[in-house]
């Protein structure tokens, strides 16, 4: 090739190793050499066996001979050159040459990054945009990946969550894209939900199908390991708006839940609400424990869930939607979901109270509470007497005849005979006196207090009218039996607020057998109800000795166990979810119940996100759980909203730039890895979007210009 005289001239003369063939440098029939040419006109190649020869301009050369080098550290990889990849690496040095790209990368670190194999087949980034877009996933929690179609957006996202899933960096993906195009009315489309919804997420389930095993897919998604949806149904994990949650005051329902309310964690500590989202109407269910317990919920909302082979497997706990679970509650004869325990007793301020927490826990049980005659107590247990006294000041415990103990009000010199004895004013104060065994209560201000003071309450009803229950080659469980149906809910919660479970059940008081009062026999004339308990390690039901010895003695009560036993229909509700702070995103909700709503452990790709309104994306980038990552896909030029509603993509850009952690990769015509007139045709429509923007007075490419001429404005 002839140069000019006027332009510097040089020459670079390239030894290729003998290890690699010519034929791989340059390609079948010289195919790749040929590229090079094209690509540097002004430069003379010549081959002559293991040497190459390039004479020209300096700026061109220096080129040519960098990119013989880089080539050659591909192939040392054992990866084959292709046109496109020289193409590419030619690309890259040009923009590195010219100054219009910054960083170390070099093309052969670009095209010989592995992210993941499979079937023979690895994925691999192809250009140096995307070779930045895949470390940007790596760096960030949150990624945007914005650019027009083609540029492998979507794809190496998908890669980078099946290479974290596979890792064990989280335990689940979620795949979402808007179904704008319907509008996101579904109902009018023919089929099943399935069918409607499956054109919107047919691009995801392709790339997942060349990525994964085609088998092993319907396993996955079965397990709830991975989730395709519409974007419209990610936000639905709710409950109805009077449904229970605990806060340090005591319970709330839901809808009344602000932004900056406490409520409690799984830890038992008050955590804030982060979020509060309204959802309108909802089908609703029941989901019911075998303890009894059970709470209301939609068919989006997340538990936190293990399986007997999880737990031996020490796998993770994993995350299911109530309707992922319905119709496989149990593996054989076995319930199948474990649901978590409060790790820690509810933690709620202490509050001035009339009466020692153990000593009303001693007169529930035990005591006289009539109000008609002197208090009393009745015990076979003198240690039961002196604890009492102890922790009743100015009343003394008198014992009166067998088991019976009245509670006198200690006199001082000068006191009138008519002043009230202190339990009777502390009743009173309670509310009280005049109860009789059947309609006996704990008082919300023991109830809803520290849990030293619940757990003294507790163990002064189980000292009282409780014990331990011992059963060969098992653990001892605790029961307490009451005539009060109130006092059985009490005890239950107390129970449940300190990490254990509680289990009740009846005995009609028809055909029992009598019960003895000084030798003669009584009919019970209310049912009695048992409450069997197992407390979690650490929080001690008993202060008697003989009970606590035999308890111990017996292993303790084990481990406190919740499973799902029903999920069933309960009608349409008014519904609102919220996103807490809590590290794990669990919070106590009716029964003391752990659920939540938020997205832990997981690869989160939103894909087509032009497509959503700014709503929407809040909603969605507020559900980021912890050790969770989110990679957001889409193209602001291809924007398919109605008309005046505004792309959520386009808006955070403005929102979230400069703000930690969160990263936005811009991806060009350049990366396109289609057929090549794909990226041809993506700047053809920029150069013609650019030109009508200025003859309109426009900013250049702007979306909003397109679309308020399409309005005729």
């Amino acid at each position: 090739m002839t140069q000019s005289p006027t332009q510097p001239q040089a020459t670079a003369r390239i030894s290729i190793p003998a290890a690699h063939p010519m034929v791989m440098l340059l390609g079948s029939g010289d195919s790749l050499l040929r590229v090079i040419e094209t690509a540097f006109p002004a430069v003379d190649i010549h081959v002559r066996g293991n040497e190459i020869n390039a004479t020209g301009d300096t700026a061109d050369v220096a080129l040519v001979q960098r990119l013989f080098d880089e080539m050659v550290l591909v192939l040392r990889t054992g990866l084959p050159m292709t046109e496109d990849a020289v193409e590419r690496s030619i690309a890259m040095l040009k923009a590195s040459g010219n100054g219009e790209a910054d960083g170390p990368e070099t093309p052969a670190e670009v095209l010989t990054q592995n992210i993941l194999s499979s079937r023979g087949r690895t994925i691999r980034p192809k250009t140096l945009n995307q070779k930045r877009y895949v470390d940007a996933i790596d760096k960030h929690t949150i990624v945007f990946g914005i650019g027009p179609a083609g540029t492998g957006k979507t794809y190496l996202a998908m890669a980078k969550a099946v290479q974290a899933l596979q890792s064990k960096q989280v335990s689940r993906i979620i795949l979402t894209r808007p179904a704008v195009e319907a509008g996101e009315r579904l109902g009018f489309l023919p089929g099943t939900l399935f069918d409607k919804i499956d054109p919107y997420l047919r691009p995801l389930y392709d790339a997942l199908h060349d990525m994964l095993d085609p088998d092993s897919i319907p396993r996955l998604m079965a397990a709830g390991t991975i989730e395709v949806a519409p974007l419209a149904y990610m936000r639905g994990r709710a409950q109805p708006v009077f449904t229970n949650v605990l806060t340090p005051e005591g319970w709330r329902p839901i809808g009344d839940l602000r932004v900056g309310d406490l409520v409690i964690g799984s830890n038992g500590e008050p955590t804030p609400v982060l979020g509060v989202y309204p959802q309108g109407k909802k089908d609703i269910y029941r989901v019911s424990a075998q303890d009894g317990s059970w709470t209301l919920c939609c068919g989006e909302h997340l538990w936190t869930v293990r399986t007997a082979s999880d737990r031996r497997r020490d796998e993770p706990w994993r995350v299911l939607e109530t309707k992922e679970m319905i119709g496989n509650l149990r593996a054989a004869h076995a319930r199948r979901y474990e649901l978590p325990m409060l790790t820690a007793p509810v933690s709620m301020p202490e509050r001035d109270v009339p009466m020692d927490p153990y000593a009303l826990g001693l007169l529930l049980g035990d005591g006289c509470l009539t109000g008609s005659t002197t208090p009393s107590f009745a015990t076979n247990d003198p240690e039961l007497a002196h604890a009492l006294e102890e922790s009743l000041p100015g009343v003394s415990v008198r014992h009166k005849s067998g088991p019976d103990y009245v509670l006198n009000r200690v006199k001082s010199p000068g006191d009138v005979v008519t002043l009230e004895n202190p339990v009777t004013g502390a009743l009173r104060a309670l509310e009280l006196l005049g109860t009789r065994s059947h309609s006996t209560f704990i008082p919300d201000d023991y109830l809803n207090n520290s849990a030293d003071v619940r757990l003294a309450v507790l163990q002064g009803l189980l000292d009282a009218d409780g014990g331990p229950v011992t059963q060969a080659e098992r653990t001892c469980r605790v029961q307490y039996t009451t005539a009060s149906i109130m006092l059985r809910d009490d005890v239950v919660a107390l129970v449940r607020s300190l990490g254990g479970v509680a289990y009740s059940r009846r005995r009609p008081a028809d055909g029992r057998e009598p019960g003895l009062a000084r030798g003669r026999k009584i009919q019970h004339r209310y049912d009695a109800h048992v409450v069997d308990i197992r407390l979690p390690e650490g929080v001690e039901p008993f202060r008697l000795a003989r009970k606590r010895d035999t308890y111990h003695a017996a292993g303790g009560g084990g481990r406190p166990m919740r499973f799902i036993d029903s999920i069933e229909p309960a009608g349409c509700e008014e519904a609102v979810c919220i996103q807490v702070a809590a590290e794990d995103s669990l919070y106590v909700t009716q029964d003391y119940l752990l659920t939540h709503n938020t997205l832990n452990d997981a690869f989160i790709i939103l894909d087509e996100a032009q497509n959503t309104s700014t709503e929407q994306m809040k909603m969605f980038l507020t559900r980021l759980g912890f050790d969770s990552k989110i990679v957001i896909t889409g193209d602001v030029t291809q924007v398919d909203l109605p008309g005046g509603t505004k792309s959520g993509l386009r808006q955070v850009q403005d929102i979230l730039d400069g703000v930690e952690d969160v990263h936005f990769s811009r991806l060009t015509s350049q990366d396109v890895v289609r057929h090549k007139l794909v990226g041809r045709i993506v700047d053809a429509y920029e150069k013609y979007d650019n030109r009508a923007g200025q003859r309109d007075g426009r900013p250049e490419g702007r979306e909003d210009g397109r679309r308020d001429r399409r309005k005729g404005k």
